[in-house]
């Protein structure tokens, strides 16, 4: 039985942890159904979870290696008690270096990081997803050069690991990463929609391909699909990577997707099993 990859929108910043009532979806399936996928709490549950974390940009792909990390707040202006939470789950050196094998065979030059801290794409997903704390961590960074053929021979290089009952988790917002466009209310223009429906239809077709190779190509082209820079603005692909590695490590078989409405727009949680 392979683990699971699966794909998340963490939500924006701390706000999932504050009970905030505009990810009250994302929230509900964060703690209830991702969980379900990853099997936690039964006999399947995953022995380690690498995490690849959007909110890490490296130009090498570098792996969290220490046995334990200290929580990284890597956001502003929220309240103080989110400057303060816990997470304490370990690290696994055993399983980084697991990792970098993997990498360092396929040819894309990793590194080990014992000193960075897990990111909020990291903490805060977890803290619904397996609040018990009590699984293995290992952060993966995405890379500086967005190369979605890169992220996506990231994966492939990945997939062996499922194959020991280590689970893979990209963390982002796949579907939407545009603030700017998110609060300027971009998202009500007739035009703008008209867009953003043609970018989810490319989008979750893509994912659905069973074949991972034509998955892989297909996606090769994201930033030609229409929509993409409303979705993902230039220079801003970083919460979209983290699916191009789920995609690799995927494998053959067709993703699944489900969508939450979150800050008033659907984003959308992949997965394979």
């Amino acid at each position: 039985m392979l683990a699971p990859v699966v794909s998340v929108c963490h939500g924006g910043g701390p706000l999932p942890l504050l009970g905030d009532p505009d990810h009250a979806e994302l929230i509900k399936s964060m703690s209830e159904r991702v969980p379900k996928v990853l099997g936690l709490g039964t006999a399947n549950a995953p022995r380690a979870i690498v995490l690849v974390t959007a909110h890490w940009s490296t130009r090498q792909p570098t792996i969290s290696a220490a046995s334990n990390h200290k929580l990284y707040y890597d956001y502003g202006g929220f309240p103080p008690e989110t400057y303060r939470l816990k997470y304490d789950a370990p690290g696994s050196p055993e399983v980084a270096q697991e990792v970098y094998d993997l990498l360092e065979k396929a040819g894309l030059s990793p590194k080990l990081d014992i000193v960075r801290g897990w990111d909020h794409g990291v903490f805060v997903p977890m803290m619904l997803i397996n609040p018990k704390a009590d699984i293995p961590i290992i952060q993966l960074s995405v890379l500086t050069s967005a190369s979605p053929a890169q992220h996506f021979a990231m994966g492939r290089a990945l997939a062996p690991l499922r194959d020991s009952n280590i689970a893979i988790i990209g963390s982002g917002m796949p579907t939407l990463h545009n603030l700017r466009k998110m609060f300027s209310g971009a998202f009500n223009e007739r035009q703008v929609q008209i867009r953003h429906k043609a970018w989810v239809q490319s989008l979750t077709s893509t994912i659905a391909i069973e074949n991972a190779t034509e998955r892989g190509t297909k996606l090769e082209s994201w930033r030609e699909w229409e929509g993409s820079i409303d979705a993902h603005p230039q220079g801003g692909e970083d919460h979209f990577l983290p699916l191009i590695v789920c995609a690799g490590a995927g494998g053959d078989g067709k993703g699944v997707i489900f969508a939450d409405k979150t800050m008033g727009l659907e984003q959308h949680t992949f997965y394979w099993t």
